[in-house]
């Protein structure tokens, strides 16, 4: 395990090897500060550029680069805007081609209104836009996730600069869970809906979705949806706040000369098609998961451990994406960029929600943004099971778990126990991690 989530520190980015210049290409024009908390969200609109592709995961299912949400948290004046024009840059062709929906729409509408009522009207054309505005009602989005479907199935796009916009997407506030569940799933949006043109449908959603938010309108959205698969669903970065040192953060020009690059890249993930099976991403995956286990042992912790599983599809899926942006080629830095995107995600879920994971709070303080501890690490080389039963006390654990994960750990080779002593030894194996 490379890195320690309990710190109150963002766990340190690896260095952009092979295999990441589109990246570092798209990093050329932010802030220095927002490298960080900018990486996570890139791949939710990467990836939406890919339609017609399917990568199977570990556990043999075949999963599209759709589904993908992504929720940037850092507080008010931290430039979290400078998102907005990674999306713009990325997603120009998006915008190119909504336009000539737009156009024939309009169209349309010019000449239905034309047409007196007793002359038949024209027919609506099949209008879908890749790129929809931030806020999209939920008519809307479910006409346009039909007319998608209908037209091959391509994944529609979404930047909401406010968390909020997603209630007016989903319906409501009550709908939020379950649309971002079947978004995440690829499931069909679970009721048949009526349109403007009493059309009735339930489409499959393929949707990307990216969200911007103050850490106190984060806790307010998803605090009664901690516990229901939604909140694991998304990723979340996050943002701490910084030093007062006066200095205004630079961005890029984005030239010509930017847009040429990024398009070498961005050509290749429109023309993926087929099915795939990235073998060295799945073996890294496999590994991650084995680790997530030995974490959440080590913490006694069953969020962590649930919260894992969905992380590590999400970093999963971003690895399919700089799979196809590298020609199709596997490289460690890649996955060492996948390996920091779960723990980066993690990590983020902790410092924002840590003490709602356990209590119903609006407000967290910095002592309070903590991640899963390391129990083993608090104790000495040799220790005893009284010694583990008082820091679980401290912990607010109980000390009726004491038994279970001192057999844990005895199964995992963390430790082992002398009968003749009545102690527990930290083993080599686990030093060296």
């Amino acid at each position: 395990m490379r890195y320690d989530i309990s710190k109150s520190t963002a766990p340190k980015m690896p260095n952009l090897g092979r295999g990441t210049e589109c990246i570092k290409i798209l990093l050329s024009q932010v802030s220095r500060d927002m490298h960080e908390p900018l990486v996570p969200m890139l791949f939710p609109i990467l990836g939406a550029h890919v339609s017609g592709a399917e990568f199977q995961y570990p556990d043999l299912s075949w999963k599209e680069t759709c589904g993908m949400m992504a929720n940037l948290v850092a507080d008010s004046g931290c430039n979290k805007g400078q998102l907005s024009n990674l999306v713009e840059a990325i997603c120009r062709d998006f915008r190119q081609h909504d336009e000539a929906e737009l156009k024939k729409l309009v169209e349309w509408q010019r000449q239905y209104k034309s047409k007196a009522s007793t002359k038949e009207k024209p027919m609506r054309p099949e209008v879908a836009f890749w790129f929809p505005p931030s806020d999209v009602t939920n008519a809307a989005f479910i006409q346009n996730a039909m007319a998608l479907e209908a037209l091959g199935g391509r994944t529609q796009y979404l930047n909401m600069p406010e968390v909020e916009m997603a209630d007016k997407m989903c319906g409501g506030h009550r709908q939020v869970t379950q649309m971002l569940r079947n978004i995440y799933d690829r499931q069909r949006a679970g009721a048949l809906r009526a349109t403007a043109d009493g059309i009735t449908g339930n489409p499959l959603l393929r949707t990307n979705l990216t969200i911007s938010s103050t850490p106190f309108a984060t806790r307010k959205f998803y605090k009664n949806d901690l516990f229901n698969g939604t909140f694991g669903r998304m990723v979340f970065s996050y943002k701490a706040r910084t030093s007062r040192d006066g200095r205004i953060p630079r961005q890029g020009k984005y030239s010509e000369e930017f847009y040429q690059r990024l398009d070498e890249y961005l050509v290749r993930l429109d023309i993926c098609k087929g099915r795939y099976i990235i073998r060295p991403l799945n073996k890294l995956t496999d590994r991650l998961a084995a680790d997530m286990a030995s974490l959440a042992d080590l913490a006694d912790d069953n969020v962590l451990w649930d919260v894992s599983k969905r992380a590590l599809v999400s970093a999963w899926k971003a690895g399919c994406v700089m799979w196809v942006l590298n020609n199709q080629t596997w490289t460690r830095p890649m996955g060492d960029l996948v390996e920091w995107l779960v723990y980066h995600d993690i990590w983020s879920k902790m410092q924002i929600f840590a003490d709602m994971l356990n209590i119903d709070a609006d407000q967290t303080s910095e002592a309070q943004r903590r991640g899963p501890k390391n129990m083993l690490d608090s104790l000495p080389n040799t220790f005893s099971k009284a010694q583990l039963e008082a820091l679980r006390t401290t912990l607010g654990k109980s000390q009726e778990g004491t038994d279970a994960q001192l057999r844990k750990w005895v199964f995992r080779k963390f430790i082992s126990y002398s009968a003749e002593t009545g102690l527990y030894c930290k083993t080599e194996e686990y030093l060296k991690l």
